[in-house]
C-alpha cells in the first residue's frame, strides 16, 4: 500500500480479537471478531467457497487505528446486493468482472458500518475508502463494493464520486410498548383479528414452543438447528454455505448474543428462528423447518420477536431483506444502502445510467410500501411523515 499504515491482513485470526473489536462502534454483533472468525474456521467464507478473507487495517505502530471487513470474490452469492447484470454485461463486453473486491459481512444483509474508525474519525474513514481503491487498481479487479453501510457512509462515498444503490429492508419499531396485546392495539382492527387467529393456528397443534437465550443456545441446541437450515435453504435456492461447525463456534463464542427460538413436536426438534441481539435491536437471521405447519414461520421469525423486544425493551427487530408480508404484520420499510465503484469506465457509466432508473422506481415502491402499514391513521401519518423527512438517508 502507499500509506505504510496500511495493510492487508488476511485471515482474520491472524488478528487478535481484543484489538479488532476496539473499532467496532457499539456492539455491533455481526461485525465482531468472534462471528468474523467462526464463519472462515468453519469453512464457511473461506478461499474454496468463493470468500477469500483479505482484510484492510489502518495501524499507528502496535495501535489498531480501523479496519474493514474485506473479501475478493470470485462470485456474487450470498451478498443480498444482486450485481449478477453487471458481471454479465463486462463479460458480454469481454472484460472480467472477478474476482471482485467486497467490504461486507458474509451472508449477512444487516446494516453497518463497513470503514471501522477508532472515534468515527472521519479523515481515518477517508483514508480506509481510498486504500479499498488502491488495491483494486494494485491487483487489477474489476470493482469494489461495500454492501449494506450506513447512510453517514454512504454519503461520504458518493461525494467521492462513488455509485450509491439503494435497497429495501423490513424492521420492526418499538414505540414504547408494554406487551404483544399493547402493540395490537395500534393496528386496524382486521389485522388484529387475522394476526391473533395466525397465533392460535400456529399452536394449534400442541407444538412447544420456547424463546432460549445466553447459556440456553448450547452448542448441541445449535447442531440440531443445522439440519433445518440445510432443508429449509436447499428447498428454497440450494447452495448452503454455512456448517454446522459455523454454528457451533456461535454457541461457543458469543452465547450472550443469541437468542434462538424453537418449535418442537413430541421434544423433537421441528422449526427454529435464529436470532442475533445487542443492546439496541434483534437482528433475525435464519429460520429452518423440517415440516409444514400453518403460520409457523409467522410466530417463530415475526410474532415471537416482537414479544422479546417487548420484554427486553429493544428499539427494534430487522427482519432483513424481502417479504412484503412482513408488512401486514407491523414491520415498516426501511432505506439500506450498498456503495460501488468499477474501474472499466464504460461499465461505471453504465451502471450508473442503471441506478438513476432503479433509484426512481424504489422510491415509489417505497410510499407504496409504506401505505400498506396495517397501523391505524396517527401512526400511519406520523411514519409517513417520519421517512419523508429523512432527507432519503
Amino acid at each position: 500500500m502507499t500509506a505504510t499504515d496500511l495493510r492487508l491482513a488476511g485471515n482474520i485470526a491472524g488478528i487478535a480479537a481484543g484489538r479488532w473489536d476496539a473499532v467496532v462502534p457499539g456492539e455491533q454483533p455481526f461485525l465482531r471478531h468472534a462471528f468474523l472468525s467462526a464463519l472462515e474456521e468453519s469453512g464457511s467464507a473461506v478461499p474454496e467457497t468463493g470468500w477469500q478473507p483479505l482484510h484492510l487495517l489502518a495501524e499507528t505502530g502496535d495501535r489498531l487505528e480501523g479496519a474493514v471487513p474485506l473479501y475478493a470474490k470470485s462470485h456474487s452469492r450470498g451478498e443480498y446486493v444482486f450485481d449478477h447484470a453487471f458481471a454479465d454485461a463486462l463479460e458480454r463486453a469481454g472484460g472480467r468482472y472477478y474476482p471482485k473486491l467486497l467490504a461486507a459481512v458474509p451472508f449477512t444483509p444487516v446494516p453497518g458500518p463497513r470503514l471501522l474508525a477508532a472515534d468515527e474519525d472521519p479523515v481515518l474513514r477517508q483514508r480506509l475508502a481510498d486504500g479499498l481503491l488502491e488495491i483494486c487498481r494494485r491487483y487489477a479487479l474489476s470493482s469494489v463494493h461495500l454492501n449494506f453501510c450506513t447512510g453517514e457512509e454512504a454519503r461520504l462515498l458518493e461525494r467521492d464520486g462513488w455509485l450509491l444503490r439503494r435497497g429495501i429492508q423490513y424492521h420492526w419499531r418499538n414505540r414504547g410498548y408494554r406487551s404483544f396485546e399493547d402493540f395490537l392495539a395500534t393496528l386496524r382492527s382486521g389485522r388484529r383479528k387475522t394476526i391473533r387467529r395466525e397465533r392460535r393456528e400456529a399452536t394449534a397443534s400442541g407444538l412447544e414452543i420456547r424463546t432460549l437465550v445466553a447459556e440456553e443456545v448450547t452448542e448441541a441446541e445449535m447442531a440440531a438447528f443445522h439440519p433445518l437450515y440445510l432443508a429449509t435453504v436447499d428447498r428454497r435456492w440450494g447452495g448452503a454455505y454455512l456448517t454446522e461447525a459455523f454454528f457451533r463456534l456461535l454457541a461457543r463464542r458469543m452465547p450472550e448474543s443469541l437468542v434462538l427460538i424453537t418449535a418442537r413436536e413430541r421434544g423433537r426438534l421441528v422449526a427454529a428462528a435464529l436470532n442475533l441481539r445487542d443492546r439496541e435491536a434483534l437482528y433475525g437471521r435464519l429460520w429452518g423447518s423440517l415440516e409444514s405447519h400453518r403460520f409457523l414461520h409467522f410466530e417463530l421469525c415475526y410474532y415471537r420477536a416482537i414479544t422479546f423486544a417487548i420484554a427486553r425493551g429493544l428499539a427494534r427487530v430487522e427482519a432483513g431483506a424481502q417479504g412484503e408480508h412482513k408488512l401486514l404484520r407491523g414491520y415498516e420499510p426501511v432505506w439500506t444502502f450498498s456503495a460501488h465503484r468499477f474501474r472499466d469506465p464504460g461499465l461505471e457509466a453504465a451502471v450508473a445510467r442503471f441506478l438513476r432508473r432503479e433509484d426512481r422506481l424504489l422510491r415509489r415502491r417505497f410510499a407504496e410500501l409504506e401505505s400498506l402499514l396495517p397501523y391505524r391513521r396517527a401512526l400511519q401519518e406520523e411514519s409517513g411523515t417520519r421517512s419523508s423527512g429523512r432527507k432519503d438517508r
